[in-house]
């Protein structure tokens, strides 16, 4: 479920997580973060489980943020990739942070089940 907050009453902090707190939020942020531009296909691929009509919708909702930015070249056939604006770069030492932190305090019987699947 999606809230109707003002942004202008909100700390930093939570504006922050606002931005990379969705479900596919981050994990669309590290693989962004991991190339230069991305075309919508390839990131649908790489998202496993994520729909179309939900990665439209982060898609619009981090352009919007002025996360990520979103080029249309006019071509037969239509080809639009993605890539991080300089707002979004400045996340990517975050995520690398989230993610060490993750790698250091995730349960040991989570990572068991982890290695048992590769």
């Amino acid at each position: 479920m999606k809230y109707n907050f003002n942004l202008d009453q909100l700390c930093p902090a939570t504006y922050a997580f606002q931005v990379i707190g969705g479900k596919w939020n981050l994990p669309i942020l590290a693989i962004l973060s991991e190339s230069k531009t991305i075309r919508y296909n390839e990131l649908k691929r790489r998202l496993y489980g994520i729909t179309g009509t939900m990665l439209t919708n982060c898609l619009k909702d981090l352009i919007d943020y002025g996360i990520v930015h979103r080029e249309q070249y006019n071509e037969v056939p239509p080809r639009v990739e993605y890539s991080l604006t300089s707002s979004g770069q400045h996340l990517v030492p975050l995520i690398e942070s989230i993610v060490e932190w993750g790698e250091q305090h995730v349960p040991s019987n989570i990572k068991s089940a982890d290695s048992s699947t590769e």
